[in-house]
């Protein structure tokens, strides 16, 4: 059984320096670097930038990790609120995140089998039975864009070949980092998952580990 204990990490140091809807795909295309303009902020340094008034334990950094993980898979710590995609020669990335509340947060071992730039978004069917006052408005979809639930960048996590409906994703509500705040998904900082995005390969595996017990 695989438990947070299998990835804690040892040491750390700073770090410096569903799919586009019809008729969608073209006109997001040509705004993409507008938008991951306006989502990045000037003079941006991982290290230190942080506009968003996250704590700063949830900017990016480089840590060391236990032996024995494999290079390019990604591991989300629910209970201290960090993910951590893994490098060769025992480091990772470590990235604040927020996860789902409540009993949406579902853990697991996923496949990430699909990556989108700016994808636009519709809730689920059950997102909207559950919630008809927040989602009912968006069941049509909504387009790429800055204010988009799912922000700049979306890895899309599958069961087998099944799609789980949850992703890692860009969030434009930087301010919940840390916290539980989404209806199943792990949230970023869009500017911190615009430099996780292009280090993920498609047949990654993503490890959500659970907020007690094992995995």
């Amino acid at each position: 059984m695989l438990t947070r204990r299998h990835f804690i990490i040892t040491t750390a140091a700073m770090f410096s320096g569903p799919a586009l809807a019809p008729g969608m795909a073209s006109a997001a295309a040509g705004d993409w670097d507008m938008w991951d303009a306006q989502v990045t902020p000037p003079g941006y340094d991982p290290a230190t930038t942080n506009p968003w008034g996250l704590e700063p334990r949830f900017l990016p950094v480089r840590v060391e990790t236990k032996p024995g993980l494999k290079a390019g898979d990604i591991h989300v710590d629910s209970v201290a609120r960090f993910l951590y995609h893994i490098e060769p020669g025992g480091t990772a990335m470590r990235y604040g995140v927020a996860i789902a509340r409540g009993k949406l947060y579902v853990p697991g071992i996923y496949s990430i089998k699909r990556k989108a730039k700016w994808p636009s978004w519709t809730p689920t069917k059950s997102m909207i039975e559950r919630d008809p006052e927040l989602y009912a408005q968006h069941a049509g979809g909504v387009e790429p864009g800055p204010t988009n639930p799912l922000g700049s960048r979306a890895l899309y996590l599958y069961r087998g070949s099944r799609d789980s409906y949850l992703r890692i994703h860009g969030t434009p509500e930087p301010r919940t980092i840390g916290g539980r705040a989404s209806s199943g998904c792990i949230r970023m900082v869009m500017a911190h998952i615009n430099e996780l995005y292009p280090n993920v390969s498609l047949g990654s595996t993503a490890y959500l580990y659970p907020t007690s017990g094992v995995l």
